[in-house]
């Protein structure tokens, strides 16, 4: 399961309404690839195309799809949204990771 927050919620919304879409017809692609400076890299993308080997969930009014290799590093993960002056944008907190890097974008386990 992945949780979303209040801030991460309205922002996805906003940003599905600026492409033409809403919150109950799209849904939000969270993954895991190879790279960035702790080994791994968090990717997000908003998709309507669900894949075979995708999990759903739903939480607070967003739907999230991850694929099963994604999903086991991603067990557990809160995703977040700040638009402070600090530094904007999305940010997973894992409790998975065993390092994670200084922008946040990368980790490892």
């Amino acid at each position: 399961m992945i949780n979303v927050t209040e801030q991460a919620k309205n922002r996805l919304s906003s940003i599905m309404e600026e492409e033409g879409h809403t919150i109950a017809e799209s849904f939000v692609r969270v993954g895991v690839s190879s790279g960035g400076c702790s080994g791994l890299s968090y990717e997000l993308k908003l998709d309507a195309q669900q894949q075979d080997d995708d999990k759903i969930f739903e939480d607070n009014g967003v739907k999230i799809v991850v694929n099963k290799k994604s999903f086991l590093y991603l067990i557990g993960t809160t995703l977040d949204y700040s638009g402070g002056l600090n530094g904007k944008g999305f940010t997973f907190t894992n409790p998975n990771a065993t390092r994670t890097c200084g922008c946040g974008e990368s980790f490892a386990v």
